[in-house]
């Protein structure tokens, strides 16, 4: 997706294994001047700011009707027109976030310490195991039911964030067989990788 402010065009990337979305300027030489992602409904951004630091700042939620995730782009580019952010190279940007290989943490490393409980254990452990009955397989520790999750779909290898409160199903049912955005295998495979929809 691409927008434009008064003073500079931007695009907006696919969002890295952390659920951030890069905010990029240029086309020959593309330039990622910060980072938009979304934590209990605020939206954040970060950035190399000019005055030294590398640091995130809440922009609270967006207007009713706008996207949060537009919200912090345009603010990024006002920032970096104003001279108050330092681009990175895209593939610099990119680079420093590969995504995970072995295991992850059980629960994101953003969750505070009063969130790190028995309830949210117990959470993050039934979330795993519902991920792996459903063949997805988690990038990160979880963040809770509401905060996007990067996971990847292992019947067709599609990467992306969801909300385990759309992949949990509701009142028993397993989640909706449509599993991605993007093609996945067919349904008759679906059913016969998973159990639970044969169920039905």
């Amino acid at each position: 997706m691409s927008t434009t402010t008064t003073t500079l065009a931007y695009r907006i990337g696919d969002p890295d294994a952390e659920c951030r979305y890069p905010v990029i300027i240029g086309t020959e030489n593309p330039l990622v001047i910060g980072w938009a992602f979304r934590w209990h409904r605020n939206w954040l951004v970060t950035a190399a700011w000019t005055d030294g630091s590398e640091s995130e700042r809440n922009l609270h939620r967006p207007a009713k009707g706008d996207k949060g995730v537009d919200m912090a782009a345009a603010f990024l580019a006002e920032q970096y027109a104003a001279g108050a952010i330092t681009a990175v190279p895209l593939a610099e940007a990119l680079a420093e976030m590969p995504l995970p290989i072995g295991p992850v943490l059980l629960l994101h490393p953003r969750m505070a310490v009063k969130e790190r409980n028995d309830r949210n254990i117990a959470s993050a452990l039934k979330a795993f195991a519902g991920l792996a009955e459903h063949h997805w397989r988690a990038y990160g520790g979880f963040p809770g039911s509401d905060n996007p999750w990067f996971v990847g779909c292992e019947l067709c290898g599609w990467t992306g964030p969801k909300y385990w409160s759309h992949l949990r199903g509701r009142n028993g049912n397993p989640p909706s067989i449509t599993r991605h955005l993007g093609k996945c295998v067919d349904e008759d495979k679906i059913r016969e990788a998973i159990p639970a929809y044969r169920q039905q």
